[in-house]
């Protein structure tokens, strides 16, 4: 049996279940009442699936294709904290554009966030940057479980899941 146990902590979004809510999202656009007849649309902004293209008439019914996206992403079991409104909608005209990137990865900032909250609780449980993930490791299973309850309880403005586990 393994001395240490050890799991990774990253900010990602599992790019097949946002592909899914995106798609339910734009059908249901089709099939709305207050849809019809509009200029709502939502659709990928690239072939990587880095973020959406929301189209509206206004700024609430660009507001409104949000609440639809994040309703499906919570179907879906993905985090809506994936989703970057921190920038503006563009006035094009007659119709409203907003370009709404996917967060994805942790960065150095982010990263000794994580540490230092787990290193300040847990003293017994090792934590160590590696690129964009934070590994965790401990000697008992039940101290990983512990900082993985600990992670979730936190509200970052950003996604966590744990992966890697050993």
């Amino acid at each position: 049996m393994a001395k240490d146990f050890s799991f990774d902590v990253v900010s990602d979004y599992d790019v097949a279940e946002m592909t899914n809510a995106v798609d339910q999202a734009q059908r249901e656009l089709v099939t709305r009442y207050d849809f019809k007849g509009t200029a709502a649309k939502l659709e990928f902004v690239s072939k990587d699936k880095e973020g959406v293209l929301i189209e509206g008439d206004s700024r609430n019914q660009l507001n409104s294709v949000v609440d639809v996206l994040q309703s499906k992403l919570i179907k879906r079991g993905v985090s809506i904290k994936v989703l970057d409104l921190s920038s503006e909608p563009v006035q094009g005209g007659s119709q409203m554009r907003w370009t709404v990137k996917f967060k994805k990865g942790l960065d150095q900032d982010k990263a000794k966030k994580i540490t230092k909250l787990i290193r300040d609780s847990y003293p017994k449980v090792k934590t160590q940057i590696q690129g964009d993930a934070v590994r965790v490791t401990g000697a008992s299973k039940d101290d990983l479980q512990a900082v993985m309850a600990l992670l979730k309880q936190q509200e970052f403005d950003f996604p966590l899941e744990f992966t890697n586990y050993r």
